[in-house]
């Protein structure tokens, strides 16, 4: 029976552990949870069957030998209406009014029961173009993404989280420097991965210094020099991250399907390139749990344990596709005509540690591709072997299949078993972020990410007021120390991010790439102080290698930078053996009402509505200070009845969690109405919404909880909660979350992941 305790334990708690609505704990152990994931997936079995595989799927979940995706993990069999699938993209957006408020429409209802989504807004006619049935210029693509990035900030995803987009814009649309361009500006774009599309014939015109139209339809809007617009790309990568390149050709040149779909985006954290409406489920085999004698001389994955757990997988995620909602009917019908999944890794640096063989290095290179052809190979027999069981998937073409890159490359038995029995799945691996996951599964390491860090120390406030010290270790550094109690001293083989080249990173990536029907979530780190021209060459380098797209993250004063009170020294020490001080504090009950509180009541006219809305907001004294704790709102309007009084318990709701919730007003005062504000007090007020959230902060001013333009709470350091500093020497590493506001926030997988509070864009 696998325990659980500190960090592994919260996750879980908080993430997936079921409860029922008044919060009691449904799933009283893991192996609950464990056990009630797998019955759920066994329901998609002839009922005979059923006891059998929930036994087998119990089995390859217990020990973290096997991990879905937490999509699985918190909503199988809860009888939530949530979705099991983690990426979809979704349609392609007409070039009309109706048809873009439509497809924000659908992508709001995906968010909400919990999906990613990606989105090309390629589709749509360039700034200035002419709109001909109303005689008025087009406002461009940049204009409506702001609309998606709007909705996305009101919409919280099932499960607590906020919602994660992708936007993708192709390398000749006329507006596409203005894409590059658009997260210059610190507010806007938020909730959006951006990624250019880079088709072959732009590389190639890059490489040879060649003139690159700018078109949309048949009209040409203006040319200019391939590799100028190429470095303004690679500049604002440079300086803030974004936007990835995809190289699109290849990603529908390699596709299996490429005889039915044409792939234009992908999901949030780019591991996975979907059609119109495509929708894929993620899980992992965790490497680190299938090594025998680690740190030994005999070394080794297990390939009877990977070759027994690969057909339990794929099976678990075939029969996700059965039992999983789907937020439009659009999606069903497209996963189940091609029965996606996306299989892949976690905890690989973990298992190359474990076999002496440092990250990046020629022999983790053959370690990796051994593995990773292992696993392909696994799941292509599982798939079909499946498919003789249950039957090919819908759109399942024999000659185009077997024309495809990726089961060209398959052993010739291999290929005569799928052209004889067809496959249950058009496409079957994947490697996605497992950052919460791998958390849970005690610090594996995540995706095919390095470790990123060691080992940490954080204090947990308990609810009886004392608080309790945890050690946070890399899973591998825990193994380590248990078997040689070795507690000073680690071999070469534990290297992390920082002690890595970027062309290590591209190794990795291009050796599991080989081995990956659809793509990676990678991001590859780079130091501060790389020079410009190097850094392009990281790009040129991943086109060079074969990769689907590159991701990367240079920590600067833009990106982020370290919360610390000792300066970083001026050349980082390889992070080894010791452990970084830090004070964590999780609050983990609601704080009391008093019977009587103070507050004070606002009036609000909105112009549109003849009554007026009265705000009371009530305070407590907590900590020595005056914070909010509930809102009424009042008005002898009745159409807005409903969502105010839920607005005002779900607002309560957040104020009576303590610690900073001045974000309420941040989100509040980002809501626009599409029919138009309104103007008050000589100030434009974009929605009524944005009205109450100027209220409240006026309010937090008046009692002293915001300083006048303050944003965030700032709280005096003894007072501040869930603080975790990094190590020292880690300039750069952490920048500030923007959930807790504590410098533990970590750039891996194409994803921002806080290792203090667990918020994750596009986990």
């Amino acid at each position: 029976m696998t325990e659980l305790t500190g960090l592994p334990h919260h996750i879980w708690d908080m993430k997936y552990r079921l409860k029922n609505a008044e919060g009691t704990p449904v799933d009283a152990t893991l192996q609950d949870s464990w056990r009630r994931v797998a019955k759920a997936l066994a329901q998609a079995e002839k009922p005979s069957a059923r006891v059998f595989w929930e036994d087998g799927f119990y089995r390859a979940l217990d020990g973290f030998r096997f991990l879905p995706a937490g999509r699985i993990l918190a909503g199988a069999g809860t009888d939530r209406d949530v979705t099991l699938f983690n990426c979809f993209v979704m349609g392609t957006i007409p070039d009309d009014m109706g048809g873009i408020f439509q497809s924000l429409k659908e992508a709001a209802l995906t968010l909400q029961q919990g999906g990613g989504i990606g989105y090309d807004f390629s589709t749509l006619r360039p700034k200035g173009a002419l709109v001909r049935g109303v005689g008025a210029d087009a406002s461009g693509p940049i204009s409506f993404m702001d609309v998606w990035d709007a909705m996305c900030r009101t919409i919280m995803s099932a499960g607590s989280r906020r919602g994660a987009m992708m936007a993708t814009l192709r390398c000749d649309h006329p507006d596409i420097e203005a894409f590059i361009t658009a997260k210059r500006d610190a507010d806007r774009l938020r909730m959006f991965n951006l990624s250019v599309l880079v088709t072959d014939e732009f590389v190639n015109a890059v490489k040879a210094d060649d003139p690159w139209p700018l078109t949309f339809g048949d009209k040409t809007y203006r040319t200019v020099p391939a590799r100028a617009l190429w470095d303004k790309i690679m500049t604002a990568t440079y300086d803030y991250a974004e936007p990835g390149v995809i190289f699109i050709d290849r990603i529908n040149q390699k596709n299996n399907l490429n005889y039915c779909e044409t792939i234009a985006a992908t999901n949030p954290c780019g591991e996975q390139p979907l059609p119109p409406y495509g929708a894929c489920l993620l899980g992992s085999i965790n490497l680190s749990r299938l090594i025998n004698d680690p740190f030994g001389k005999n070394a080794r994955l297990d390939d009877d344990a990977l070759a027994a757990l690969v057909p339990v997988a794929v099976r678990m995620m075939d029969n996700a596709i059965d039992v999983s909602k789907f937020p439009l009917e659009e999606q069903a019908q497209e996963a189940q005509a091609k029965r996606r999944i996306g299989l892949g890794v976690t905890g690989l640096a973990d298992a190359l540690i474990m076999c002496g063989a440092r990250y990046g290095s020629p022999q983790s290179i053959a370690l990796i591709e051994r593995w990773m052809k292992a696993l392909r190979d696994r799941a292509y027999r599982a798939s079909a072997e499946l498919a003789a069981e249950k039957g090919a998937f819908r759109l399942y073409d024999k000659q185009a299949i077997a024309k495809s890159d990726m089961v060209k490359s398959l052993d010739a038995d291999l290929q005569a078993l799928i052209a004889k029995n067809g496959l249950r799945n058009a496409l079957l691996t994947s490697i996605a972020p497992t950052g919460t996951i791998s958390l849970l599964a005690d610090n594996t390491s995540s995706g095919v990410e390095p470790v990123f860090d060691l080992a940490y120390k954080r204090k947990v406030l308990q609810p009886d007021g004392s608080s309790r010290e945890d050690d946070v270790e890399d899973f591998a550094v825990k193994l380590y120390r248990a078997q040689t109690r070795r507690k000073t001293t680690l071999p070469k083989s534990f290297v992390t991010a920082q002690d890595l080249s970027p062309q290590d990173h591209v190794a990795v990536q291009a050796a599991v790439q080989k081995y990956v029907d659809s793509s990676i979530s990678k991001t590859i780190n780079v130091p501060e102080e790389i020079s410009f021209d190097d850094f392009k060459s990281v790009y040129m380098d991943a086109w060079d290698h074969g990769l689907k797209g590159c991701t990367t993250y240079r920590p600067n004063p833009v990106t982020g930078a370290v919360l610390s009170t000792t300066p970083a020294p001026a050349k980082p020490a390889p992070a080894a053996t010791g452990f970084a001080e830090s004070d964590v504090v999780y609050m983990t009950e609601p704080l009391d009402r008093p019977p009587a509180l103070e507050g004070h009541t606002y009036k609000v006219r909105w112009p549109d509505s003849d009554h007026a809305m009265y705000i009371t907001l009530n305070d407590i004294e907590s900590d020595g200070r005056r914070r909010p704790f509930e809102i009424f709102i009042n008005s002898k309007n009745m159409e807005h009845y409903a969502w105010t009084l839920a607005l005002t318990r779900m607002i309560s709701a957040v104020f009576r969690r303590g610690g900073d919730v001045s974000f309420v007003v941040e989100e509040l005062k980002a809501v626009f109405d599409p029919r138009g504000g309104q103007w008050m007090n000589g100030e434009y007020v974009p929605s009524l919404l944005a009205a109450i959230g100027n209220v409240i902060e006026q309010h937090m001013v008046r009692i002293g909880f915001l300083k006048e333009g303050d944003a965030p709470l700032d709280l005096p350091e003894q007072k501040r909660a869930a603080v975790l500093l990094p190590p020292e020497g880690a300039a750069g590493r952490y920048r500030r979350c923007p959930k807790c506001s504590n410098p533990t926030l970590i750039r891996q997988e194409g994803c921002d992941t806080c290792a203090n509070c667990g918020y994750s864009k596009c986990s």
